[in-house]
C-alpha cells in the first residue's frame, strides 16, 4: 500500500557518524532523480539519534559532499533527534492501543533469556509481552518494546527486490524506547517519514529487513506504508563489499582526485541502473529516462577507468573558463605561487589541451608549460636540439612566425607544414626542437596548438630566450 499524496517525495537520510560515502552519494541521487523527474521534492533529513558517534564534522561532511554534487534539498534539512518529543508521542499512541508494551527486564536478564529461548530453539518473548506493570514497576528503569503479531507474514512489495515475506514471529519484538528514554531508530524513521509526507523510501538492501519491522508499525498507527525500494550496495571492482583497500570511498576524495560533480552524478546514476546501453548522459536525460525498474538486483562494481571515461567526456564540455579557475586551484595546492595573468595563461590553453585529460590533475600535469617563467632553463638534451643546422632552422622558423598575424590552429598548422616543406625536411625534424624552446621538452600538445596555448607574444619570446641562450 502507498501513500494517497499525488506528489512523489523523497528523502536521503544519513547518519551522521562519518563522511559521506560514495554508496550514500548515489542513493542521494537516486532519490533527487526520482523525485525531481516527477515534479516532486526532494528531502534531506539527519539521523542523528546516535548521539555518541553522531558528529558536527560528520554533518558538515555530508553537506559538503551533496553540495558539490549539486544535489539540494527542497526544504530545509530535518534533524532526527530534534524530534524526539514527537516519538515519545506516537510511542505513547501504541502503547495506549496496546501495540506496544513497557518491559523492566534488565540488560542482563534479557541477555540470559534469549539465550535460553535460542537453546530451546524457540524465539525470545520478553514476559513482560502479557504482563500488566504495577505502580511500583512503573518507577523503575524500563524499555517500551513494540507488540508485534505473532503469526502474521509481512509482505512488502518492494520496487526494486519484488516481493518480500517475513514471518513476524521471527521479527522479535523491537525495543522502541530505550531506559534512557531515548526513541529507537526504526520508530523515528516512520515517524518522520510519514510527517515528511514521504511516499517513496529509496535506500540500499542493507535496510531490507528494517522494513518489515517498520512496515508493522506503520500498519500498527493506521498510516499507508510507502513505497519501499532497496537498491543493492557499490562492490570493488573484484566484487567484494568496498573497502579502503579499493581506493576512494568518500565524496570528498573523488572531488580532490579531480572528478566534476557533473561526471559524477552521470557515472553514479548508471552505476546499478541502466537506461539501454546509454552510458553518457546529461542530468535532464537522467530527470527523464531515470525509474526503479531500471535499478539491478545485484550489487554494482565500482569501475574507476569507466569513471576516468565520463570524467574526460564532461571535461570536453565543460567550461573553459571554469576549467582554468579548478586547474589553478590544482596548480596552487601543488606548491606554485599565484601569478597576476596564471588564469588567463590557462584559460588561453584549455581549448587545446582538456581534450588530452581525464581529470583537472591530468590538466595541470598538461598545462604546466604554459606557466613556466621566461626564460625557461634548458636541460642538456634541449640544448643540444637547438645547436646548429636545428637551431638555425628554428631561427628562420622565428622569423617567419614573427610575421606571421592569424595566430589560430589551423593557420598556424598549415604554416608549419609549408616551412618543413620549404626546408626539405619532415616535421619530424622540426617538432622536437621546437618544443624543446618553447616548453623545455615539457609535455605540451602538437605544435601549432602549442603555439596557440601560450599566445603570440609568448611563444616569440620563448624561441628567442632559447636562441639566445644556444648561441
Amino acid at each position: 500500500m502507498t501513500s494517497p499524496s499525488s506528489t512523489v517525495v523523497t528523502r536521503f537520510a544519513p547518519s551522521p557518524t562519518g563522511y559521506l560515502h560514495i554508496g550514500g552519494a548515489r542513493t542521494a541521487l537516486f532519490n533527487w532523480l526520482y523525485a525531481k523527474g516527477r515534479g516532486g521534492k526532494f528531502l534531506i533529513r539527519i539521523e542523528d539519534t546516535d548521539r555518541e558517534r553522531s558528529t558536527d564534522e560528520a554533518v558538515k561532511a555530508i553537506f559538503d559532499g551533496l553540495s558539490w554534487l549539486e544535489l539540494f534539498g527542497d526544504e530545509e534539512p530535518v534533524f532526527q533527534f530534534g524530534r524526539a518529543d514527537r516519538h515519545r508521542e506516537v510511542i505513547n499512541e501504541l502503547l495506549a492501543t496496546g501495540h506496544a508494551y513497557r518491559d523492566f527486564l534488565t540488560a542482563d536478564e534479557t541477555t540470559a533469556l534469549r539465550d535460553q529461548a535460542k537453546a530451546e530453539g524457540r524465539d525470545f518473548v520478553s514476559p513482560w509481552r502479557d504482563r500488566e506493570p504495577s505502580v511500583d514497576d512503573l518507577a523503575k528503569p524500563h524499555t517500551v518494546r513494540f507488540r508485534r503479531p505473532l503469526d502474521q507474514a509481512v509482505v512488502v512489495e518492494d520496487a526494486v527486490q519484488g516481493t518480500v515475506r517475513w514471518e513476524s514471529a521471527s521479527l522479535d519484538d523491537l525495543v522502541i524506547l530505550r531506559s534512557d528514554g531515548a526513541p529507537t531508530y526504526n520508530l523515528a524513521v516512520v515517524v518522520d517519514d510519514h510527517d515528511m509526507g514521504v511516499t517513496h523510501v529509496i535506500r540500499g538492501d542493507d535496510h531490507l529487513n528494517n522494513a518489515a519491522r517498520q512496515s508493522l508499525i506503520y500498519d500498527a498507527l493506521g498510516w499507508a506504508r510507502p513505497t519501499f525500494a532497496h537498491i543493492p550496495l557499490i562492490h570493488g571492482p573484484d566484487g567484494a563489499k568496498l573497502s579502503k583497500r579499493h581506493g576512494a570511498q568518500a565524496v570528498h576524495e573523488y572531488a580532490d582526485m579531480g572528478y566534476l560533480p557533473e561526471a559524477m552524478r552521470n557515472y553514479l546514476a548508471r552505476l546499478g541502473w541502466a537506461h539501454g546501453d546509454d552510458e553518457l548522459f546529461s542530468d535532464e536525460q537522467a530527470l527523464a529516462w531515470f525509474d526503479l525498474a531500471g535499478v539491478n538486483k545485484a550489487p554494482a562494481r565500482l569501475d574507476f577507468d569507466k569513471l576516468a571515461h565520463v570524467n574526460a567526456h564532461w571535461l570536453r564540455l565543460a567550461d573553459d573558463d571554469r576549467l582554468a579557475k579548478l586547474t589553478l586551484d590544482a596548480h596552487l595546492a601543488r606548491g606554485r605561487t599565484l601569478e597576476p595573468d596564471d588564469e588567463e595563461r590557462l584559460l588561453r590553453a584549455m581549448p587545446f589541451v582538456k581534450d588530452r585529460a581525464k581529470t583537472i590533475p591530468e590538466l595541470a600535469d598538461q598545462t604546466a608549460f604554459v606557466l613556466q617563467a621566461r626564460p625557461l632553463a634548458l636541460n642538456e638534451k634541449s640544448a643540444g636540439l637547438l645547436q646548429g643546422e636545428s637551431g638555425q632552422r628554428i631561427s628562420r622558423l622565428r622569423e617567419r612566425l614573427a610575421l606571421f598575424q592569424s595566430w589560430d590552429v589551423f593557420a598556424l598548422e598549415a604554416e608549419l607544414k609549408v616551412f618543413a616543406e620549404e626546408e626539405g625536411v619532415g616535421f619530424g625534424k622540426i617538432g622536437p626542437s621546437m618544443r624543446a624552446a618553447l616548453t623545455g621538452g615539457s609535455t605540451s600538445p602538437d605544435i601549432a596548438r602549442t603555439l596557440c596555448a601560450l599566445g603570440r607574444d609568448e611563444s616569440l619570446g620563448r624561441l628567442d630566450d632559447a636562441l639566445q641562450q644556444t648561441k
